[in-house]
């Protein structure tokens, strides 16, 4: 339970401030393009910090590790409630929720790994906790706008810390299964390298609405700095030293292809979140609360297919599933586009949403379960964190190439381009999962330097 609420609320957190963009903006005299600076900044934050978080957890332990993530993501909610303007927004939301979320995730899933060692029992716990990451992201918009309307866009940091403050109750008797190793180094170099890069690679989709040349720059820097981060964790290997993310990760071709369906999941569940969320509330004039019951039509879908996921994994392959996911999604953002644009009733949205909420939420766990079980107990923090952040790294891409499309004009096509984009990416998952092996993935205790078996 303290695990699937974590991810619940990290999930929430990046999706609840879409309908709070005008009310924020109003009272902290700030633009709707810095409340979206901020909600990248945050998504960005947990992406570039998670393989680091995720390796800590080998040195410090995992339970505490998720308990100082949580004490750190507390404190950044309590200041953003209090925040007199958007900079101090940022460092609490943005900054520390942020660092906070990449200290506790990679944990929840080491952890779920570690005290479910059977396939059965390690799938349903999978399917629980991205469960509830799914129905936090997709229901962030109701709970926020509910709140927002009824008390504060403020109020709705308040109830993030009362939701960590049960997760501090429900994980006071949690064990580690693994004891901490304090010996264990720690790759600091490799760590600011792969933050470094993959801020300056969100930084400049962000830039492309203001300066083409300039986001051009900052993304070819962002893909110069990983390959660099690439080649010195190699050299530290040869070395016959500990690197930050072992290369040996990226040798499984099932989990590298899992970690690319799972990237373009979050990022067309954030992106549409965000295009819908901001042409509802600029265009036609919907406020928080407005806007959040439209979403949910995206929360029933994602609720229906979760709660048929292991039903579903009895009958069909984990590829058979994402396939179907993939597909259900990409037809759900053309419906989008198209009953939106042919309807002025605000359930003209319903159809489209729903269908991506169903499409994401029957692809969630069997993308987790298929990378995180290719590897044995000693890669578990490596994968984690890997995996959180491609995850993580999808939705603040997801949110920055919408706003970034949309800052052209709302009024003027914008939204039907972003949703179109989307739609031309969620192709690329598809193609990821088709080139899934057919059937089931046979998990298998790896070595470093070995590849599990598959089937």
């Amino acid at each position: 339970m303290p695990l699937a609420l974590a991810q619940f609320i990290c999930s929430f957190a990046g999706s609840n401030m879409n309908v709070m963009i005008n009310d924020i903006s109003k009272d902290l005299d700030t633009s709707v393009q810095g409340v979206q600076v901020a909600i990248t900044i945050f998504l960005l934050v947990m992406a570039a910090l998670m393989i680091p978080g995720g390796k800590l957890t080998d040195r410090y332990g995992r339970t505490r590790l998720f308990r100082l993530g949580l004490a750190v993501y507390g404190v950044g909610a309590l200041l953003s409630a209090a925040a007199p303007g958007l900079g101090v927004l940022i460092l609490g939301n943005s900054i520390l929720e942020g660092v906070g979320t990449a200290m506790l995730i990679p944990p929840v899933y080491i952890l779920a790994t570690l005290f479910f060692t059977d396939l059965t029992s390690r799938a349903r716990a999978f399917g629980a906790i991205s469960a509830m990451g799914g129905i936090g992201a997709a229901a962030g918009p109701l709970i926020g706008g509910l709140i927002t309307s009824a008390i504060s866009w403020r109020a709705a940091f308040i109830f993030q810390v009362l939701i960590i403050a049960a997760i501090v109750f429900l994980s006071r008797t949690m064990k580690d299964p693994l004891p901490a190793d304090p010996t264990s180094s720690f790759d600091a170099m490799g760590a600011a390298l792969s933050a470094v890069g993959l801020i300056l690679l969100v930084t400049g989709i962000l830039a492309a609405d203001n300066n083409g040349w300039l986001a051009v720059a900052l993304v070819a820097a962002g893909v110069l700095v990983l390959v660099w981060f690439f080649t010195m964790e190699r050299q530290r290997e040869r070395d016959g030293k500990e690197a930050l993310l072992p290369t040996v990760l990226f040798r499984n071709r099932t989990s590298n292809l899992g970690l690319i369906t799972q990237n373009i999941q979050w990022l067309l569940l954030l992106g549409v979140s965000f295009t819908v969320s901001a042409y509802l509330q600029v265009v036609r004039g919907y406020d928080a609360i407005q806007t959040g019951v439209i979403f949910t039509t995206a929360t029933a879908g994602l609720l229906l297919s979760s709660f048929g996921a292991e039903r579903f994994a009895r009958r069909r392959s984990q590829r058979t599933l994402i396939l179907a996911g993939f597909i259900v999604t990409i037809v759900g953002v053309l419906v989008l586009l198209v009953m939106a644009h042919g309807s002025p009733s605000a359930w003209a949205f319903a159809p489209g949403l729903f269908l991506i909420g169903f499409g994401v939420g029957t692809m969630l766990t069997p993308s987790v379960n298929i990378v995180q079980s290719s590897f044995g107990e000693e890669l578990q923090g490596g994968i984690s964190g890997l995996s959180r952040c491609v995850s993580n790294l999808g939705s603040s891409v997801g949110t920055a190439v919408a706003g970034t499309i949309l800052v052209a004009g709302l009024s003027n096509g914008a939204y039907g381009a972003a949703l179109i984009t989307l739609a031309a990416l969620g192709l690329i998952g598809l193609v990821a999962a088709l080139l899934l092996p057919r059937g089931s993935v046979t998990i298998a205790a790896s070595s470093p330097g070995k590849e599990p078996a598959q089937t």
